[in-house]
C-alpha cells in the first residue's frame, strides 16, 4: 500500500510564500512523474507544475515564474516553492505521484490535498 501526505498549507497575505511539501510512504519501488494539481471548490482541478524522475520541470502559464517544483528521490519527496501569492492561488493543493510498486505495475496516486488561502 502506497501513501501520498501533503503539508505545508495554510493562511498566508498576498504577496507571501509557502512551501508545500508531498511524502510518499509504503510499498515503493520507484516513482517516475510527480505533480502539483490544484482545485477551487465548483472548479475542475487543475496543474501547477509537474517533474520527471530525471529533473525535468514543466509549469502552467498560472503559475510559471512564481513557483518551483522540485523533489528528492532518496527521500520520496517532493516540494512546490510558492512566491508572490495572489488570492487567486487560494485552492486546495494535491500531490500526484505515478508510483512503481513492483518492476512491471505502476499506478497514479493522490494526496489528500493541503489548502492554501491567501488573503488579500
Amino acid at each position: 500500500q502506497v501513501h501520498l501526505v501533503e503539508s505545508g498549507g495554510g493562511l498566508v497575505q498576498a504577496g507571501g510564500s509557502l512551501r508545500l511539501s508531498c511524502v510518499a510512504s509504503g510499498d515503493i519501488y520507484q516513482i517516475n512523474n510527480m505533480a502539483w494539481y490544484r482545485q477551487v471548490p465548483g472548479k475542475e482541478r487543475e496543474l501547477v507544475a509537474k517533474i520527471t524522475r530525471d529533473g525535468i520541470t514543466n509549469y502552467s502559464g498560472s503559475m510559471e515564474g512564481r513557483s518551483t517544483i522540485s523533489r528528492d528521490n532518496a527521500k520520496n519527496t517532493g516540494w512546490l516553492q510558492i512566491n508572490s501569492l495572489k488570492a487567486e492561488d487560494t485552492a486546495i493543493y494535491y500531490c500526484k505521484a505515478d508510483i512503481q510498486v513492483s518492476r512491471n505495475s505502476e499506478y497514479n496516486y493522490w494526496g489528500q490535498g493541503t489548502p492554501v488561502t491567501v488573503s488579500s
